[in-house]
């Protein structure tokens, strides 16, 4: 048995995989065992996945203990490695849910075959009149029921018998032992009527107080709803399994002779050299040390416009090479890829509950023993209410009977359980396609109520490249000559400014001689000696602090130049250079989009004021906060958080890194950008492509997502809340009570796919 702390479980967390529930009881009573360990802190099932995260002291639990209590409670559980690679956790996932859907099938087919045939021959013989006083040529379907539903009890009903059974040793009791009771009721009353009137202890029962079939069916009918409840749980949970099949089998890896040869993707390492032709996907994260190509990223970060990879660029596993061929160093393998990260994301948010949820889940704890009491008053009211108005034993029996059947059977709490999870999944797995990394449910309902949205400018709203857009000269030298100068002493610098200077100068062919002397002068730019002359290449501040010269540098971002002739001479202002951030493509139409929400939007950034507003003017936003420090932007979120009468909602969405004191003052932090270091992104929700555009939809989505959780918990609660009265008044036949709540359960569960046609984005089609 493996230890607590050893290489199962490094981290005092672990995933179980957990199988055999159906519901919202179950998932109470998994909770229960896993929390009964002694070290066990807390445990989160979530129904849909089939799946139990807990967390624990390592020394003094471990998951082989954890999963021995949840097996003990009926529920076979067994706890998933650490560091498993993502791709065989779910494989194992997706087949166990298939060997769950073929019994639940092979199951529901039996029981069809032993019910459906023998109902059909009853209700003839209701029609020509032969079900009075069970006549002699009408035995036969006496006996013939009370075999078949006998099959039926012992093979489409041994699994509700076990797990009801499993619950009873727990003390305890689920779904399974309302349909384990209501099958029994119905096929015990019969057979003690139909024994009874055989041995002439009573009057023959007629066949429509016998129950044979309906104790058959309503095995077979429920069997038949969790085989459709099964198959649509692997529709809903289809997201990671797509994300996962990315991932390309084999790999073709480069020898130290650069001859390639076909090896298992699952066996790349770190620094190994693969070639990615045209139309392969690629097998790792990596680096492109050699080729160029277009990249379809769109499984990935929802972008559907393929970019251009070449040397030095990352590429991401599972992205498809379309038309060149490229030479990729592989930086990342297995758990800490990419990929690999999405796809724990993804099962982390659907693992988590809301308070909603798990305010259902404590109703389902208390449900089923409040469903049995009212059951037992049923079933005496009947008693008391047939014997007030004298009616006959077997007739009291039988309405007794019929009701509490339905109770038990209406009653099951399924849909309860899979109310939220499932909605959670569809969402959840729609965000990972477009792009966007949702970490837990809190930041669904952060985002579905958020009113404020700020918005760092670099990097966010602009590419955080900026780039020359304009040269002016100051002294009539020529603004090559003036673009030259500055690249010559700004070519070993590593500001983006500079870098900005040396690549227009080298775009335009420009001669750039080396400086003899080179010093950088941190926050005001360089002095480099060239060509015999002092260069001074920065801001105005450098100009007046270093060179003695007055210059108006209050329009924009801007770069001077200016040369000294001697210590003693005030510096000659040669030339000012205009720098531009270039605005993403997709920003503006963001903005209007976020604007069409009725949101507030904010513009907050370090740079000046005069290059902020430029910005906001040309994507439309008005309210501009600049020139503020990175320490000191969490302190305009909270005064954002408490400027009006109601306290507002803030969103800020900025870099990940950079901004992170920011987006973790915010009520919902969104990172921008995630590209392949998504571990290491600060947000509650990450836009992997690093668009803009996934803000609006991350909040639409969030919106639909938590109204399908809403409507989803009211259907399961007015189901309950409605059929238990109309059951204990006799009104419903106990196989429309197992064809409803099969019924109630897909319902459900389809209602949650519909997220998956929701119009999110408007430039959607």
């Amino acid at each position: 048995m493996p230890i607590a702390g050893d290489s199962l479980n490094p981290g005092g967390t672990a995933t179980l995989d957990v199988k055999g529930m159906n519901c919202a009881s179950c998932v109470s009573h998994v909770e229960k065992a896993a929390q009964s360990v002694p070290g066990v802190e807390a445990c989160e099932v979530n129904l849909a996945r089939g799946s139990a995260s807990v967390r624990f002291d390592p020394q003094r639990a471990n998951p082989a203990v954890i999963a021995e209590a949840i097996t003990r409670s009926g529920y076979p559980a067994s706890p998933r490695q650490a560091g498993d690679d993502p791709s065989d956790a779910e494989a194992r996932r997706l087949e166990r849910q298939a060997h769950e859907a073929r019994a639940w099938f092979n199951r529901a087919i039996v029981g069809v075959l032993l019910w459906l045939p023998l109902e059909a021959a009853h209700w003839v013989m209701r029609l020509i009149g032969h079900h009075q006083a069970m006549p002699a040529q009408a035995m036969w379907i006496g006996w013939v029921s009370l075999v078949f539903a006998t099959i039926g009890l012992i093979y489409v009903g041994s699994r509700f018998y076990s797990s009801a059974f499993a619950a009873l040793r727990m003390r305890t009791s689920n779904m399974d032992t309302l349909i384990a009771l209501g099958a029994s009721v119905a096929y015990g009353y019969s057979l003690a009527f139909f024994a009874a009137g055989l041995a002439g202890l009573v009057t023959p029962p007629t066949a429509d107080h016998l129950y044979f079939m309906e104790a058959s069916g309503l095995l077979a009918l429920i069997s038949l709803g969790h085989w459709l409840e099964a198959r649509a749980r692997q529709s809903a949970g289809s997201a990671i399994r797509q994300l996962l099949d990315l991932s390309p089998s084999m790999a073709m890896r480069l020898d130290e002779h650069n001859q390639p040869h076909e090896t298992p993707a699952a066996q790349l390492a770190v620094n190994d050299r693969v070639l990615v032709r045209p139309g392969d996907r690629v097998p790792a994260d990596g680096v492109v040390i050699d080729g160029r190509s277009n990249v379809d990223e769109s499984m990935i970060t929802g972008e559907p416009l393929p970019v251009v990879r070449s040397i030095g660029d990352n590429v991401i596993g599972g992205t498809l090479n379309q038309d060149g061929r490229l030479v990729v160093r592989v930086t990342k393998t297995g758990s800490q890829t990419a990929l690999a990260q999405i796809v724990a994301l993804v099962e982390k948010a659907q693992s988590s509950k809301p308070p909603v949820q798990k305010l259902a889940d404590q109703v389902a704890g208390v449900f089923v023993p409040a469903v049995l009491l009212i059951a037992l008053v049923t079933g005496i009211g009947w008693w008391a209410w047939g014997a007030a108005h004298g009616w006959a034993p077997a007739v009291i029996w039988g309405h007794a009977a019929n009701a509490v059947c339905s109770v038990l059977i209406i009653a099951c709490p399924c849909a309860l359980g899979l109310a939220v999870p499932t909605a959670l999944m569809v969402g959840t797995g729609r965000g990972a396609r477009m792009g966007i990394l949702i970490r837990d449910i809190d930041a669904l309902q952060q985002a579905e109520r958020i009113d404020t949205v700020v918005l760092d400018k670099t990097g966010t709203i602009t590419r955080g490249k900026p780039v020359v857009a304009n040269i002016t000269s100051l002294n009539g030298m020529p603004p090559d000559e003036v673009l030259r100068l500055a690249a010559a002493a700004e070519q070993y610098s590593e500001h983006p400014l500079a870098k900005a200077v040396v690549t227009r100068a080298r775009e335009r062919g420009l001669n750039i001689p080396d400086p003899s002397t080179f010093n950088n002068e941190p926050g005001l730019g360089v002095v480099a000696e060239v060509e015999g002359q002092t260069i001074l290449v920065g801001s105005a501040s450098l100009l007046r602090e270093l060179g003695g010269a007055s210059v108006d540098g209050a329009k924009g971002t801007q770069v001077f130049v200016a040369r000294k002739a001697g210590q003693s001479h005030a510096a000659e202002a040669l030339g000012v250079i205009e720098m531009a951030d270039e605005i993403k493509p997709d920003s503006i139409e963001a903005i209007a989009e976020l604007h069409r929400l009725g949101l507030r939007i904010v513009l907050l950034t370090g740079d000046n004021r005069a290059a902020a507003e430029a910005i906001a003017k040309l994507v439309g936003i008005d309210d501009v906060r600049a020139e503020v420090k990175p320490a000191q932007k969490a302190a305009v979120i909270r005064e954002l958080q408490s400027s009006s009468s109601r306290k507002s909602h803030v969103a800020m969405a900025g870099d990940g890194i950079n901004d992170a004191p920011a987006l973790a003052q915010a009520d919902l932090g969104i990172a921008i950008g995630g590209g392949s270091d998504i571990a290491k992104e600060a947000g509650d929700i990450v836009l992997v492509s690093g668009s803009l555009r996934g803000v609006p939809v991350a909040i639409r989505l969030s919106r639909a997502t938590m109204r399908k959780i809403r409507q989803n918990l009211f259907l399961a609660f007015i189901y309950n809340v409605l059929a238990i009265p109309v059951a204990a008044f006799g009104l419903l036949n106990p196989l429309i009570a197992a064809a409803a709540m099969a019924l109630s359960d897909v319902t459900v569960i389809g209602n949650a796919l519909l997220l998956r046609r929701a119009r999110l984005d408007r430039l959607e089609k």
